[in-house]
């Protein structure tokens, strides 16, 4: 069994690194913050303590799996891996400079990945000497519970280096989609309406926060509204990812930010973490309580998932990934209720398309507009 590599002992690092243990792997969590290395130690050893209470694992398997992790701040303790992940601050001069130099520690068969959910695979990857090894590897938060791992094959990529990722990701029981890398990937990609819809929603007076999660929760299903769904991930982290996916898209209108968002952002109100965001989670606060129309949450739910819909088959029309696979990202990233394109099936693709058509006519922005793909399903069905 290889031995695995994780730089950055974050969050994301650290889970990625617990599941590469538990999966059997010897691991080698490396990164230069010592403070951060034992946090990530401390908080290794309370998962597992709560893991043995409930009954998951032995004592003795729980201390099995902690042994594998090593600890360390020096990037030469990488030279036997053969799989690397990086997952370090979002920033490409940084992950070039880190790529740089794991290249030259490690054997020339090491698979170098890095778990970014914003940036172009094929550009972190553009400093290597040998850039067919480079592939994105992109788990969802919290990485040890969240089955879903995209998998990014760069331009670059070689076939052998995507199948062997994969094929070890799926040793870890993880589900794995195949992603184009272009911005978003899959689910970042395809969620955008998720938030940016029900912000337009809101912006125009239609609803409140907590009457639009209510129609999406009690209505649609979902298991958050996108007011607290935002206040969990932060506004201030979905707000930048938002802002990236609209400049990597060459300013496409179907991605603009929203100044709502910003706003919030910019006076600290980034939700569960700062105390509050759209909601107070202040101690003694009480949540706003929505209104119950039925009438105005059908129109609430059937407008953000049209556009979640149109998006999903954009995606498909684009080839960023499988029908199969947009799907099972959704409903394995992002707990979705349904598979968007299967929901589309059962609400017509027909219903879908004359929803985007008197959005576009009413508002003669380009953020409605059907894609292509979606009117050659209805123009099929129709024939």
């Amino acid at each position: 069994m290889i031995e695995v590599g994780v730089l950055g002992a974050g969050t994301m690092g650290a889970g990625i690194a617990q599941v590469a243990a538990q999966a059997g792997h010897q691991v080698n969590l490396i990164d230069v913050n010592a403070d951060a290395l034992k946090r990530a130690q401390a908080s290794m050893e309370k998962i597992f303590g709560r893991l043995v209470e409930k009954g998951k694992y032995t004592a003795q398997e729980a201390e099995t799996i902690l042994e594998r992790i090593n600890y360390s701040g020096d990037r030469n303790d990488f030279q036997n891996c053969g799989l690397i992940i990086e997952a370090i601050v979002e920033n490409l001069e940084v992950k070039h400079k880190m790529f740089k130099q794991m290249e030259s520690i490690v054997s020339d068969d090491c698979i170098l990945a890095s778990n970014t959910s914003s940036l172009s695979v094929a550009s972190i990857g553009s400093v290597l000497e040998k850039p067919n090894r480079m592939i994105g590897i992109h788990f969802f938060n919290p990485a040890p519970l969240m089955p879903l791992v995209e998998i990014i094959p760069a331009v670059q990529t070689s076939e052998e280096v995507t199948k062997e990722a994969r094929a070890i990701i799926d040793s870890w029981k993880k589900v794995t989609v195949l992603a184009k890398d272009t911005p978003g990937f899959i689910v970042n990609r395809v969620a955008r309406p998720f938030y940016g819809e029900a912000l337009r929603i809101y912006e125009e007076g239609v609803a409140d926060f907590a009457t639009i999660d209510w129609a999406m929760t009690e209505l649609g299903g979902f298991r958050m509204g996108p007011f607290t769904l935002m206040d969990y991930i932060g506004n201030d982290i979905n707000y930048t990812v938002t802002e990236t996916v609209f400049q990597s898209f060459y300013y496409d209108p179907r991605y603009k930010p929203s100044f709502t968002q910003k706003r919030h952002a910019e006076a600290g109100y980034l939700g569960r973490k700062s105390g509050r965001g759209y909601f107070d989670y202040a101690e003694g606060a009480v949540k706003p309580e929505p209104t119950k129309d039925e009438v105005l949450g059908r129109k609430i739910l059937n407008r953000i998932l049209a556009m979640l819909i149109n998006e999903a088959v954009d995606a498909l029309f684009l080839n960023i990934a499988s029908k199969e696979d947009i799907d099972l990202a959704m409903t394995k990233g992002v707990n979705y209720p349904k598979g968007l394109l299967a929901w589309m099936e059962e609400i017509g693709e027909e219903t879908v398309l004359n929803q985007l058509q008197e959005l576009f006519e009413e508002y003669g922005e380009d953020r409605y507009r059907p894609s292509p793909l979606l009117k050659r399903m209805v123009r099929d069905k129709q024939a």
